[in-house]
């Protein structure tokens, strides 16, 4: 199965600042107006892959810790976080997965925000079982109307 995901297994891995450096410096002028697709897997090591990019095929078909989206900017001559969300349709990763994402930035000599810049609250509906994306904190489904619950609760293996 994993192999239809993506016959190469996934986004880049980025463990350090040698290997983003690395693969940043590969990036034409045009992919870095864009934010790149992210994940960031169990293992704790950060994977990028191009925006288009499905969350699902750039982590190999694994499960994650989080997900999303992100953009970097060259500041006084280093790399920094421009903007990272936890977009993610494919995943629905919670809020509370920044601290994996803070991590593996850290790992890879990135400067970062102290949270996610765009914040997604994605819910599965009890009754429908429709996953939704809340917004300005209307806990309601969009597809039968029911209350969402104010926790998270999509399943991890989604």
């Amino acid at each position: 199965m994993k192999a239809a995901v993506l016959p190469c297994g996934g986004g880049c891995r980025i463990s350090s600042a040698v290997e983003f450096n690395g693969w940043i410096a590969e990036r034409s002028a045009a992919e870095l107006t864009e934010p790149f697709t992210f994940v960031v897997g169990t293992d704790g090591v950060l994977r990028l892959a191009p925006r288009r990019s499905e969350h699902l095929a750039c982590a190999g078909g694994d499960m994650v810790l989080s997900a999303g989206e992100i953009s970097f900017t060259r500041e006084a001559g280093q790399w920094t976080v421009g903007e990272v969300s936890n977009q993610s349709t494919g995943y629905c990763p919670d809020l509370i997965s920044w601290r994996a994402v803070a991590r593996a930035l850290d790992d890879a000599g990135l400067r970062r925000p102290s949270g996610f810049t765009h914040e997604v609250v994605f819910r599965r509906c009890p009754d429908c079982q429709k996953h939704n994306i809340v917004h300005d904190d209307d806990f309601v489904c969009v597809f039968c109307g029911s209350a969402l619950p104010e926790a998270w609760n999509i399943d991890p293996g989604v």
